[in-house]
């Protein structure tokens, strides 16, 4: 039984005496002691080897009060268990040698046994639940089957996105393909992270925002939906889509237990948006955390009176900057923590 369900109860949509909260990417490179490992081992080794990615995890958990912990791993592994070969480069970020461009390329993806590609996974899972003790939840998570293809097609990190689009827009059928058997993929792969003890999955679309309102149901939404569907029996689903506040509506009748979002949109139109019945999650601008913590502690009660305490998960737009200052980072934290009603 898990001390702290907090964060369970909000997804549950129960009444709480505050929100709970986490930061996105709190397992991460602002931390001193994660900096300390990334000197030693490389992005993927650390990915890769249970006892480093549990490890990693719980460092955020050892210096603040979060109320769930998110398992130290990345989106681009279960492209890596497809058979295309992501590095980590150096100043550059996720690199593909040989980008995925034609119908025969992807012709050859396999949709693998996720138990032999991605093992280690599990193992950190089980791992971090040792080191966790029942305190608080672990959250899974995936990438997007779009999020995925837009790295596969372009090779690597862009601001627009644009070859990926266009292999979409020339190629349709290669690009529902490509989504088809990452979706599958991810669907076998946050299966099994349920199983080995996950209390929660959360799909990353970091990308969603790149693509038209129409162009994101074709591309992106009909993909995670079947995600959804095929996890929502088995655990609560989370989905953030950057940049996605004109999809809300539609993803709020689907089945995911939340909805994130990032700064972009107020807390009172995302609440109209999803009809105010819909846990959500976010939506403090991550380079904020550069205020002086006297502004964050404003800025966060704020946001939770405009959300309103009540299904409601206090979260970061986006993943936590690498240069915020740990003293910031603990401010919006404890803000949290330490929130009041308004009497």
């Amino acid at each position: 039984m898990i001390k702290n369900d907090l964060y369970l109860k909000a997804l549950r949509g129960e009444t709480v005496e505050r929100p709970p909260v986490w930061m996105m990417r709190q397992a991460g490179r602002y931390l001193p002691e994660f900096i300390a490992l990334r000197e030693k081992y490389d992005f993927f080794t650390r990915c890769q080897t249970p006892e480093l990615a549990a490890e990693i995890t719980v460092q955020p958990i050892r210096r603040y009060p979060l109320d769930a912990a998110i398992l130290f791993s990345d989106i681009l592994v279960v492209p890596q268990a497809m058979g295309i070969d992501f590095k980590m480069k150096e100043s550059v970020g996720p690199w593909l040698d040989n980008p995925i461009r034609t119908m025969e390329q992807v012709q050859n993806i396999e949709v693998p046994n996720v138990d032999d590609t991605l093992g280690y996974v599990f193992d950190a899972i089980e791992l971090t639940l040792l080191k966790l003790d029942n305190e608080i939840p672990l959250i899974g998570f995936a990438g997007s089957p779009w999020t995925i293809l837009c790295y596969c097609v372009e090779g690597k990190g862009s601001k627009a996105f644009d070859i990926a689009k266009s292999f979409c827009f020339k190629q349709p059928e290669a690009a529902h393909l490509l989504l088809q058997k990452i979706t599958d993929t991810t669907i076998a792969y946050l299966k099994r992270k349920v199983e080995k003890g996950v209390s929660a999955v959360q799909i990353f679309d970091s990308w969603g925002g790149m693509l038209s309102p129409e162009d994101y149901q074709e591309f992106s939404w009909q993909y995670i939906n079947q995600i959804v569907e095929a996890l929502s029996p088995l655990s609560h689903v989370v989905v953030f889509g950057k940049g996605c506040w004109f999809a809300l509506e539609d993803m709020t009748m689907s089945k995911a237990s939340a909805l994130g979002v990032d700064w972009t949109i107020k807390p009172e139109f995302a609440r109209t948006l999803t009809n105010h019945t819909m846990t959500l999650q976010g939506n403090f601008d991550p380079a904020r955390l550069h205020s002086t913590p006297e502004t964050i502690k404003k800025m966060v009660n704020e946001m939770i009176n405009r959300f309103g305490k009540d299904r409601y998960i206090a979260n970061l737009g986006h993943g936590i900057l690498p240069n915020i200052p740990l003293e910031n980072a603990e401010a919006f934290i404890r803000a949290v923590v330490d929130w009041k009603p308004n009497i």
